[in-house]
């Protein structure tokens, strides 16, 4: 099974600075480094293996093995087609369809997008656990990202917590929304009386997103959205608070009567790679169901 690897050629910048510092200028956790150290890893100069002390020495050959990831035993391996928009040895982004769960749930412990990547690495033999950076819930569509290992994923987390990762969403608003651009800022809360359902109430966490029309039909406005903090079931909520809940978001209070789910794609990720440094723009067109009813609602 493939490990994750690194390497690097150290420069004059890095003579005799410790194997220790230098690791976490390059985003290695000390996490990560104990992984190494206790569970089957290595750190070696010039082909050698030294300890997070060794001083660094200009043209020295730095390589450093991960060890193997624990499996998930719980997580039932599934032959479920994956649609994968990008991916290389860090990192890859997969178009969730709608009806798939980002994970497994009590209510749905199998065909999840999770039960689909362990089932891919498997095939690919890839020595990892599943780490999931973006979720969306089970009937939002479209972009997912996933890190393919353990520094990858602390690097994408440290970058998730700072908004460097941008996500927008495309979504079927009831009514005709009153301005064509705007900023909804309201602190996001679990509602007192559900486990599942939030609302904005003013103890809750702060939630921002941004939208602007791109359409407008007899039925629905045409949205194009961008979250700039991340709350569960945020745009779902925001768009009910201003009286415009998602089409087919009985949750909420949107109308099944022209699709039977929340109308909600993830149609852009944008991000910076954190290894490759790589500017990433991944796009995925609207569903099936979605881009019918625009089309239907457009004539």
């Amino acid at each position: 099974m493939k490990q994750h690897e690194l390497s690097w050629k150290i420069t004059a910048q890095y003579k005799n600075q410790e194997i220790k510092a230098f690791l976490q200028e390059q985003g290695i956790s000390r996490r990560a480094l104990s992984a190494i150290k206790f569970t089957g890893g290595f750190i070696r100069v010039n082909g050698i293996e030294q300890n997070v002390r060794y001083r660094l020495q200009e043209y020295d050959d730095l390589e450093l093995l991960f060890p193997p990831e624990q499996e998930n035993e719980q997580l039932v391996k599934e032959p479920i087609p994956l649609m994968i928009m990008y991916e290389d040895e860090d990192l890859f982004i997969v178009n969730k369809p709608t009806g798939m769960n980002t994970i497994p749930s009590r209510q749905h412990p199998t065909g999840s997008l999770a039960n689909a990547i362990a089932y891919y690495y498997e095939q690919i033999k890839l020595a990892s656990t599943v780490h999931i950076v973006t979720r969306l819930d089970r009937d939002t569509s479209g972009l997912v990202l996933i890190a393919k290992h353990r520094h990858a994923h602390h690097l994408l987390s440290q970058m998730q917590k700072k908004g460097e990762i941008e996500r927008f969403y495309e979504a079927f608003a009831g009514g005709m929304m009153e301005k064509d651009i705007g900023r909804i800022d309201e602190p996001i809360g679990r509602k007192l009386d559900s486990i599942i359902e939030r609302e904005v109430r003013s103890d809750g966490q702060k939630a921002v997103t941004r939208y602007k029309v791109i359409q407008t039909t007899s039925s629905f406005s045409y949205v194009k959205l961008k979250l700039e903090t991340g709350r569960t079931h945020q745009i779902r909520v925001h768009l009910a608070y201003i009286g415009h809940p998602l089409l087919g978001d009985d949750l909420y209070g949107g109308k099944r009567t022209l699709i039977n789910r929340q109308a909600l794609h993830c149609q852009q990720i944008k991000l910076t790679h954190p290894i490759t440094q790589e500017n990433l723009s991944i796009q995925a067109e609207l569903p099936e169901d979605m881009q019918e009813l625009l089309n239907r609602e457009s004539l």
